[in-house]
């Protein structure tokens, strides 16, 4: 993919947000919280944003999933055993995130309000994410993988092991595109841990209503490249180089005027709305 083609996923002059080493919230939802809130300034006129953070030892949940019949007491199970739970606002299902996934939002502003191109914004983070491992030599497929947790039409994979899945928040004039990117550690056993959550959650629930997660359908970018243990280190670098080729002095210096950063209060507050909002009913 040259720059022309770069150029097509419409990314100039984003800023990048990389907040992998702010590790000290424990709260999972903070990073979905700021998210909202930098979308409803990008609404506003804002900038564009590639906001990336990871999070120690998080659980976030699908609003289907906080809808099976067990969902409360398997989430109190993971909260007994030290993880950070949520029900997020955003598409997909259970996805369990630790120091070894990036997650990576793309925060962009609709070009109107009557704006449905969904599948475009899907192509754009598939594009970006394509393009960060081409130096890989690995051929990045697009489409749902049998038996990955949180299946959708953009699981991201290497030779039919889903490695990264995405999701989508739509505002009235912003959109935010995130991705989950495995990068480190064994796929595998993530697997095998959302396996155990659905197992409990979904007692007495219809088969259709939850995935049925396969430990084989899923690795890291470490198992499947040659990235080497660094590899979430590696890949970030990696994307970071294309949004900047893609800046320019002048689109940068505006971005920048134009950015407001939510206070901690600010993202804090917006977090407890939405964990009021989409809570697990016991």
């Amino acid at each position: 993919m040259g720059q022309e083609l770069l150029k097509d996923l419409g990314l100039e002059n984003v800023l990048v947000l990389d907040r992998r080493d702010e590790l000290s919230e424990a709260d999972v939802l903070y990073s979905f919280a700021l998210d909202e809130l930098l979308c409803r300034s990008t609404g506003k006129g804002g900038p564009s944003i590639c906001h990336i953070w990871r999070h120690p030892r998080g659980f976030v949940m699908g609003l289907r999933d906080s809808r099976l019949p067990e969902a409360a007491s398997a989430e109190q199970e993971l909260q007994s055993a030290g993880w950070a739970t949520a029900v997020r606002n955003s598409g997909g299902a259970a996805v369990p995130l630790d120091l070894g996934v990036i997650n990576i939002s793309l925060i962009m502003p609709k070009p109107s309000v009557e704006s449905f191109h969904f599948h475009d914004d899907f192509e754009r983070m598939y594009g970006l994410i394509r393009h960060a491992l081409q130096e890989t030599g690995c051929q990045v497929d697009k489409g749902e993988i049998r038996g990955a947790y949180c299946p959708g039409d953009f699981d991201l994979s290497i030779n039919g092991y889903k490695f990264c899945g995405i999701a989508q928040r739509r505002q009235t004039h912003a959109f935010i595109v995130q991705a989950f990117i495995i990068t480190e550690g064994s796929g595998q056993e993530r697997a095998r841990f959302v396996r155990k959550f659905y197992d409990q959650a979904v007692v007495g629930a219809d088969s259709k209503d939850y995935p049925i997660v396969d430990a084989d359908s899923t690795a890291s970018l470490e198992q499947l490249t040659g990235l080497g243990p660094d590899a979430g280190e590696v890949f970030v670098e990696s994307v970071k180089r294309i949004i900047r080729s893609l800046q320019t002095e002048a689109g940068i210096i505006d971005a920048e005027a134009k950015m407001a950063m939510p206070s901690q209060e600010q993202i804090r507050s917006m977090a407890e709305v939405m964990r009021a909002r989409y809570a697990i009913q016991a």
